[in-house]
């Protein structure tokens, strides 16, 4: 894991800087894990947050729930970052692999049984990569409404977690199941758009977040290679999104269709 002090602090402002080595020596770290390049913590702030921290080469990616919407990475991404730095934490993916080898394959598949069954959220990721259905975006809509109603209090202050939307998304990808991968996209930037008005704060990270979906959405509709036809339809996806009342995420739909529209046309 190639980060060190001097690398965090090019990632922040100077204040979310101080403020995060702060929260490091005050202990507010709760928890910090890794499997093989990525780790996960939880901060004690205002509240507890969900730190990821993802390093892939020389680029790390890293995810916060807290509201912060300015600019590099938040004081709680900063205090994780200045742990890994200073002791890099154990990878628990060779202990589990080790045992790996030596489970039963009855015992491994109870064992998976029995943790799908706990999990609906790991159930889901289990199908998207294994199985050869997928939810509708109405189902996927209603789970990210429930999200929303979560956070609401009365309004949506806080940063939402949407990731495992799109490693869903990403695994429809990797299968080169695009219009799985679309429908996960679509009932992102629907749903997110559809409860704009209850959002009071974290703005760029929705904004963000629609563009992202509707990045991904464009991209799984040109891999499905649409003819004419199709392409009207899945284009009329965002072209009614645009036209919806109220129209606070308009101009970001119409550039999107815009985009959409250049590159089938290329």
């Amino acid at each position: 894991m190639n980060v060190d002090r001097e690398t965090v602090k090019n990632r922040s402002t100077d204040a979310v800087f101080e403020r995060g080595v702060n929260y490091r020596d005050e202990g507010r770290i709760q928890q910090l894990d890794r499997f093989g390049e990525l780790v996960t913590a939880t901060v004690s702030g205002s509240k507890l947050y969900d730190v990821t921290v993802e390093f892939g080469g020389r680029s790390i990616d890293t995810r916060c729930t807290c509201p912060y919407d300015g600019g590099g990475d938040c004081k709680h991404v900063v205090a994780v970052l200045l742990d890994i730095a200073a002791s890099p934490p154990q990878d628990e993916s060779e202990r589990v692999e080790t045992v790996i080898d030596d489970v039963s394959t009855d015992d491994l598949r109870g064992f998976v049984r029995d943790a799908l069954a706990e999990h609906p959220e790991l159930r889901e990721q289990f199908l998207a990569r294994f199985g050869d259905d997928h939810s509708s975006v109405e189902e996927y809509r209603e789970e990210i409404a429930q999200l929303f109603e979560q956070h609401a209090d009365p309004g949506v202050y806080d940063a939402i977690d949407f990731s495992r939307f799109f490693e869903i998304a990403e695994q429809y990808r990797d299968r080169e199941r695009y219009l799985a991968a679309a429908t996960v996209y679509r009932a992102v930037f629907e749903e997110i758009d559809e409860k704009y008005n209850w959002i009071d704060g974290a703005h760029d990270h929705y904004a963000m977040t629609i563009q992202t979906a509707l990045d991904g959405y464009a991209d799984c509709v040109l891999a499905t290679d649409p003819t004419p036809e199709q392409f009207d339809t899945y284009a009329g996806v965002l072209k009614k999104r645009a036209t919806t009342e109220p129209r606070i995420n308009d101009e970001q739909f119409w550039r999107a269709l815009d985009d959409l529209e250049e590159r089938y046309n290329d």
